[in-house]
């Protein structure tokens, strides 16, 4: 038997332990005895094998539970992960997030009280309005690529860049899922500098907040858009953090009378992970009757929204190199308006560009999706857009 060293009841004696299930016994007469009923057991259990099997049919039950309660346990969190996702936590939307982060500001001493009431009172009145208070807009940056590209001579061979656009940011209120909104604000600021969707913006002369935006979007679900992606989302945005994506702006633009389409770029076309297809299909979009001689070129495009699993952003142009490689310009809403207002000075080397530039290697996410605006609908057509989505928005980019 086993010897243990340790004396049991402080009066010396040894004690034994059994080696196949720990029995302590004081006695290695008891133990011996006790040690050959366990090896008799065994020894009528395999009689037919069947203790191996028995065992091997426990141990794989038990791996079994262990591994659904730890499937449950990921599903558990997935789906809280979604809820916080889909801003469907009850934690409140814009307004509680906005009004939380300025107290913590306060707290921290990093803003005075005063500033504190005037913000506050700020938001409020921006929010009865609907109107986005512009305090993270910076206007001017693609006039100013324009310049900028004019002088330009090292590696830029031709150059295409969208009708103006404002670069929106995230705010106190919406940091961490603001991004799908702040893009289609910069996308409206292009589209309300173009006479020819004056008469579907007649509503919408001024860029929404985000609060509005949501609004706008439950908006198109009440008319029947996208009941599918309606139902993720309880049917309801505002008040929330939610995160949208392409199909909330492809139902919102659509439910506008702006006509658009949603592209999926479902899986690399190149090497080591690259999306070429995804460059050359902007390319074409800008270039396609902007074909003259010119080395930039100023076009009347709309910009494009630009979606990945957790971020979107917006394509405001593409360099081709004289090495003939595509180089995106995106504007991020994670980007803040102190980093843009560089892009706007005078004496602009191009150093600012790194905001901006993107080139094959540094698009690698599994998906890309693509909403470009291309034109105007008519009501017949908008409502056969609302049909359709009720059953597809994207086609598939083979």
């Amino acid at each position: 038997g086993h010897l243990l060293g340790a004396p049991g009841t402080g009066n010396g004696e040894q004690l034994y332990e059994c080696p196949m299930c720990s029995l302590t016994c004081t006695n290695i007469q008891i133990l011996e005895e006790h040690v050959d009923l366990h090896l008799e057991e065994r020894s009528f259990l395999e009689g037919g094998n069947i203790g191996d099997l028995e065992l091997a049919q426990q141990l794989q039950t038990e791996e079994d539970e262990r591994q659904r309660s730890e499937e449950e346990k990921r599903e558990r969190e997935e789906f809280k992960k979604l809820q916080r996702q889909y801003g469907l936590d009850n934690s409140g939307g814009f307004k509680q997030q906005f009004l939380r982060n300025m107290e913590r500001e306060v707290d921290r001493g990093r803003m005075q009280p005063f500033e504190y009431h005037k913000r506050k009172a700020d938001m409020m009145e921006s929010l009865a309005s609907g109107i986005d208070d512009g305090k993270t807009k910076t206007s001017g940056v693609i006039e100013a690529l324009c310049k900028y590209y004019q002088n330009e001579n090292k590696d830029v061979r031709r150059v295409w860049l969208s009708a103006g656009v404002d670069h929106f940011h995230s705010s106190l209120g919406d940091r961490g899922w603001g991004c799908g909104y702040r893009n289609f604000q910069m996308l409206l600021s292009s589209l309300l500098q173009n006479s020819f969707y004056n008469d579907c913006l007649r509503d919408t002369t001024l860029i929404p907040s985000i609060p509005k935006i949501q609004s706008m979007i439950e908006d198109a679900w009440r008319e029947g858009f996208d009941p599918h992606g309606a139902s993720h989302f309880n049917n309801r945005l505002h008040g929330s953090k939610a995160w949208i994506g392409a199909c909330e702006i492809y139902s919102l633009l659509t439910s506008l009378r702006i006509k658009c389409q949603i592209i999926d770029f479902h899986k690399p076309t190149g090497p080591m992970g690259t999306h070429p297809r995804l460059f050359e299909w902007i390319l074409h979009y800008y270039s396609t009757d902007n074909e003259g001689g010119a080395k930039v070129v100023c076009t009347s495009r709309p910009p494009i929204y630009l979606q990945h699993q957790g971020h979107s952003r917006t394509v405001v142009g593409i360099e081709e190199k004289k090495n003939k490689s595509l180089c995106l310009l995106l504007f991020d809403p994670g980007c803040s308006s102190q980093e843009m207002q560089k892009l706007l000075k005078q004496n602009n080397d191009g150093t600012g560009l790194k905001l901006l530039r993107k080139f094959l290697g540094s698009l690698k996410e599994k998906q890309y999706q693509i909403v470009a605006v291309d034109g105007v609908l008519s009501l017949e057509e908008k409502s056969d857009r609302c049909r359709a989505s009720q059953v597809l928005t994207s086609e598939k980019i083979p």
